[in-house]
């Protein structure tokens, strides 16, 4: 059932959620509809629940609906989440949820956003292993207890769901920002004792929208799905970056 924009929480039934639901693109607006309460439902029901019993129109992502494409993301009641694995019962607020588009990327069409901006940022930090002009010819051999590793290990989990992205204040106030998520990828590979593209790598994030951009306010550790630590990688760049400004003077 569809209600009218000025509908409010109070006059839903008992037992069902207001679910207001942005539409459009960037100048769109809200629309609300009326969903059914059910046990264990995800925030990722009830979008679908609405996309498939009240308005087929209504556009959004999702892939694995287990937490590890990434692609359900949305912002809920204001925070970003994985929408699969969000508990509406746990973040319903007055009988009511609102869904957002991700933040800081182009809105393509209601829920659904444009990632390029966000992939071209992984790009630009040099987020791809470089294995040199002749690649070695067998397995490197890395011990999982070196320091190297383990600061590897500490970001390389990331599945590139954007919610970092969506969160960082910096990000909405500076577009050109590598963001947490291209800048943990360049940590980690700054890490891999393999990779021979450090020079260019710490070079591209030591710029002007750089990891030095970064004023630590923690909302990307805060609100990653994964539960890693972009600022702890971005500050480790930040020590990167300023040993080797100290070894070329």
């Amino acid at each position: 059932m569809t209600l009218n924009a000025d509908t409010t929480s109070s006059d839903s039934p008992e037992g069902a959620l207001a679910v207001r639901v942005w539409r459009g693109g960037a100048t769109g607006a809200f629309q609300t509809f009326e969903v059914a309460r059910r046990p264990n439902q995800t925030v990722l029901d009830v979008v679908t629940e609405i996309q498939r019993e009240q308005d087929p129109t209504l556009s959004y992502r999702f892939a694995c609906r287990v937490g590890m494409c990434g692609s359900c993301a949305m912002v809920v009641n204001g925070r970003p989440r994985w929408t699969c694995r969000t508990r509406a019962a746990a973040v319903v607020e007055r009988d009511e949820l609102t869904l957002e588009p991700l933040r800081n990327l182009p809105v393509v069409k209601d829920l659904a956003v444009d990632m390029e901006a966000f992939f071209a940022k992984w790009r630009d930090a040099k987020g791809f292993f470089e294995p040199g002009p002749e690649p070695a010819n067998d397995f490197a051999v890395v011990e999982p207890s070196t320091p190297k590793r383990q600061a590897a290990d500490a970001g390389v989990e990331c599945i590139n769901c954007g919610v970092c992205y969506s969160a960082c204040d910096l990000v909405a106030w500076n577009p050109d920002y590598l963001g947490p998520a291209a800048l943990n990828r360049a940590w980690t590979l700054v890490n891999d004792v393999r990779d021979k593209g450090q020079t260019a790598r710490l070079a591209a994030v030591s710029g002007d929208a750089g990891c030095h951009s970064c004023h630590s306010h923690m909302s990307c550790t805060e609100f990653c799905p994964k539960a890693l630590a972009p600022t702890f990688a971005i500050a480790g760049l930040k020590r990167a970056t300023a040993r080797r400004l100290w070894r070329r003077g």
